[in-house]
């Protein structure tokens, strides 16, 4: 079971270049959220050869941020830089966009937010490899 924030705001789990410190955080991030909390969500991480990661349906821990937003308007900016578009076909995006459910390091629901996932057949064609510890860093940053 899971705990829904204020509805008013926007909560997305990132766990690539938009997590603090890494490529597109401060450009897209940094002056718009009000909240950065270390968290995880099931799936299956893979880092691609192209500089960035990608995430798929799974049951393994993926670790990265929930970003807290206080205006839902910085959706349509992440929309274009994961190449999503509602209106375009599953299959014609790069990304997809859908709510997950998102807990925090000690195991606690801290609700639905927006994740950005890649199909596996999109994963295998750009030559993903697996990220057995479900932490992606474009520097090799671990976790803590």
């Amino acid at each position: 079971m899971y705990k829904q924030k204020n509805s008013h705001l926007l909560q997305v789990f990132v766990y690539g270049t938009l997590k603090p410190g890494e490529a597109y955080y401060e450009f897209y991030c940094s002056q718009k959220i009000i909240d950065a909390t270390k968290a995880y969500v099931r799936g299956e991480l893979y880092a691609l050869p192209q500089g960035y990661p990608a995430m798929t349906q799974g049951n393994n821990l993926v670790y990265g941020y929930l970003l807290t937003f206080a205006n839902n308007e910085v959706l349509n900016s992440l929309d274009q830089l994961e190449d999503y578009y509602p209106q375009k076909p599953m299959s014609e995006n790069l990304y997809n966009r859908k709510q997950v459910e998102v807990f925090d390091l000690e195991n606690n629901s801290l609700g639905l937010a927006w994740l950005y996932f890649m199909s596996f057949e999109q994963i295998c064609q750009l030559k993903g490899t697996p990220q057995i510890d479900g932490w992606w860093s474009a520097e090799g940053k671990s976790i803590s």
